[in-house]
């Protein structure tokens, strides 16, 4: 690092060279694991750790890592004995009971807004927190709409003039996830949806409402894994530090057909 640094002061490398190089500088080797502390340089944000199948132990030395180079932390798919030994060291660290998460916030590098999350029941609350806080670390802005499944198609009739608010969707459903194709076809934004594994016997744990949600009619939804609210807050995360404003968007519209009068 000091020979970059030199090297960069000097002239011998430019700007460009130097952000280069930076962005694949060494790990840090725990043994059990080695800690990404450059992610933050290629992708915007720091290294996110999956809880499930390591030890409590495992899991508060990663922590320390990663606070210790400044990162916001984000733990996935934990439990309250992971968190109790974090706690202990961090006294910061929170623990969300129903999304199964452990956070300690941090600086961000760009705040977004105009993230909507939906669920179609309130058994999927559990994703569509894991969702939301993984957004919200993350720098966005989010508001939850729950339980406007189809089998009451008039509470998401109801919900419409909010939803033409929103720049981005998560959509969280299980069973057969209809409600998917049904927002798709109703809204101007991308969508993201979270099958979930709610449901009886031949739901086949979130396997149906993958198949449903991935042979949508509509088009426009991006389908993540079952059950993998982390991966749907984080990606509308990304879609909105890229992304133009609707409203532009749908002025461009207008512009370029010379209408008039157009509803969107």
């Amino acid at each position: 690092m000091r020979e970059l640094l030199q090297r960069y002061k000097t002239g011998d490398l430019d700007l460009a060279e130097m952000v280069s190089l930076l962005r694949t500088m060494p790990y840090q080797d725990l043994g059990f694991a080695k800690i990404d502390h450059h992610r933050p340089l290629r992708t915007g944000f720091p290294e996110v750790v999956f809880g499930k199948g390591k030890t409590p132990i495992q899991v508060k030395e990663i922590v320390a890592s990663l606070l210790g180079n400044g990162h916001p932390v984000l733990v996935t798919k934990t439990n309250v004995e992971t968190f109790d030994l974090v706690v202990k060291e961090v006294a910061a660290a929170e623990f969300h009971a129903a999304a199964q998460m452990i956070t300690i916030s941090g600086p961000v590098a760009q705040k977004v807004e105009g993230i909507f999350i939906v669920t179609a029941g309130t058994a999927d609350l559990p994703i569509a927190d894991e969702a939301r806080i993984t957004a919200e670390i993350m720098g966005g802005t989010v508001t939850q709409i729950n339980d406007v499944g189809i089998a009451g198609l008039h509470r998401l009739i109801d919900v419409l003039p909010q939803l033409e608010k929103a720049r981005v969707i998560i959509l969280v459903a299980g069973m057969e996830a209809a409600l998917a194709g049904a927002v798709a076809g109703l809204v101007s934004v991308p969508i993201v949806a979270v099958p979930t594994s709610v449901g009886y016997g031949s739901s086949f744990e979130g396997l149906a409402a993958l198949l449903g949600m991935l042979n949508s009619c509509a088009p426009g939804i991006s389908v993540v894994n079952i059950d993998n609210g982390f991966g749907a807050g984080y990606l509308a995360v990304q879609i909105l530090r890229t992304r133009v404003h609707p409203l532009l968007f749908r002025v461009t519209i207008l512009y370029k057909h010379k209408l008039r009068l157009r509803v969107f």
